[in-house]
């Protein structure tokens, strides 16, 4: 029985976890997080709390962890590019790793690196950005993008998962305000007196507000074709698989010009109904239950299987659904 470990991932692995075992072969399943408890650790056969570790310590922690366990498959989440830069010394111990290698990761996990690396495949769609160290150039380049867009937004170039994502907002906060969702929101002043705490900062990206829907692509390559899933997605629980051709083609020329062997999300934003290519992110997605619900496509167990080199077939119907999902209650 082979065992397969995922390191501190979302809670939405309780799902990831659910399809690979779904599959019908048997695995040996283990769960680690910094947190003592976690709803991934009710789809685990074993669970352990991880050390507050980052970068090489973490790596060596892992190697070490994989060895002791007896691990054969790591899906990491935590510290992906730094793992994914030494996925030789776990291959010399026998673990394969659901990760890409490090000269593909490391570009397409720097969202300036990416850009870059999008114009150069002339691949899709990219929005007008600038790449700023300090409130002067910040300054600028809102200046610039707000005589032009109706709105502004930035975040850092090392994020995951927008925690530094933020939209310009100066107007005036009225009684109506007080019911809305904003904490994504900042005034310009207040985004300027707070980057002004630092001479220099960390790279950061600023670019116009795409205010139409995201659609997150699900993508895996296998031997018989590229599975691309389109997850059209507004501001409710209900999402939409729509088999936009314009969308497929873009993921299927995309991962042919850049390979990627492992799982991996391809994320746009609409514009005036135009999609904008916005970030690759070399992992599955925390929602890519939704995209194996509505396409009936398994891919966490097709790309398991594809790392022991085992080839599951698939079809599709291109049938366009909506999904959705309930919270319930779990006692862990």
């Amino acid at each position: 029985m082979k065992t397969i470990w995922l390191n501190h991932w979302f809670s939405t692995a309780y799902d990831i976890i659910a399809l690979i075992r779904q599959g019908g072969d048997k695995f040996r399943i283990i769960g680690t997080n910094e947190a003592k408890e976690s709803p991934i650790m009710l789809q685990c056969d074993e669970w352990y709390q991880e050390p507050r570790l980052r970068g090489e310590d973490y790596v060596d922690f892992c190697l070490d962890f994989c060895e002791k366990h007896n691990v054969d498959i790591f899906m990491p989440r935590r510290e992906l590019v730094t793992i994914s830069e030494h996925k030789a010394e776990f291959a010399e111990k026998g673990i394969k790793v659901m990760v890409d290698d490090y000269e593909k990761v490391s570009v397409l996990n720097l969202k300036d690196r990416a850009y870059e690396l999008f114009k150069s495949l002339d691949i899709g769609k990219i929005p007008e950005y600038y790449i700023v160290t300090n409130v002067r150039e910040f300054t600028e380049a809102y200046n610039s993008l707000s005589g032009k867009y109706d709105r502004v937004c930035f975040k850092f170039v090392r994020d995951e998962g927008g925690m530094s994502f933020h939209i310009i907002d100066n107007s005036p906060k009225d009684y109506a305000s007080l019911f809305t969702h904003s904490s994504t929101r900042i005034s310009l002043d207040t985004a300027i007196s707070a980057l002004s705490e630092r001479d220099s900062f960390a790279p950061l990206m600023v670019m116009p507000f795409l205010s139409g829907d995201e659609i997150s692509v699900d993508c895996l390559r296998t031997p018989s074709g590229i599975i691309a899933v389109p997850r059209r997605k507004s501001y409710s629980r209900v999402e939409h698989i729509v088999y936009d051709e314009e969308i497929l083609k873009i993921c299927c020329e995309f991962l042919e010009k850049f390979p990627l062997e492992m799982p991996c999300n391809i994320q746009f934003k609409l514009l005036d109904d135009i999609p904008y290519l916005l970030e690759v992110n070399t992992r599955m997605s925390g929602g890519v239950q939704m995209s194996v619900v509505g396409s009936g496509i398994n891919i966490p167990y097709i790309a398991v299987n594809k790392l022991l080199g085992k080839e599951i077939p698939w079809s599709e119907s291109r049938e366009e659904k909506s999904v959705t999902y309930i919270e319930s209650p779990l006692v862990l």
